[in-house]
């Protein structure tokens, strides 16, 4: 709980984006009992720790971050770039479990 007496309620709940719903993500969810989540460029992982543990209520165990680059795609001549990503894998401690089908 000392977490959250750091960081602002309000800052928590911008750093979360989405949940990735993935091919990758589910492998990942079903082998290392982790959630992946799309963040913003400017999170840190004990924001992120924080974010998930107030939104989801559930305890986490750590947290890691991987920086996407977006691609270069065309469009006829023109040639433009997506935007780059950043994700956090999100691994929870044992027994606990974020069900994103439940609330829809």
């Amino acid at each position: 709980m000392s977490a959250l007496v750091k960081h602002s309620e309000e800052r928590l709940m911008k750093v979360l984006l989405a949940p990735v719903i993935s091919e990758k993500a589910t492998m990942v969810a079903e082998k290392n009992e982790q959630v992946v989540f799309l963040v913003t460029p400017d999170a840190t992982k004990p924001e992120i720790k924080a974010a998930v543990e107030l939104l989801f209520k559930v305890q986490v165990e750590s947290v890691q971050v991987a920086n996407r680059q977006g691609k270069q795609k065309r469009t006829g001549r023109f040639t433009g770039r997506r935007n780059h990503t950043k994700r956090a894998f999100v691994c929870l401690k044992p027994g606990q479990e974020i069900n994103f089908t439940e609330g829809a």
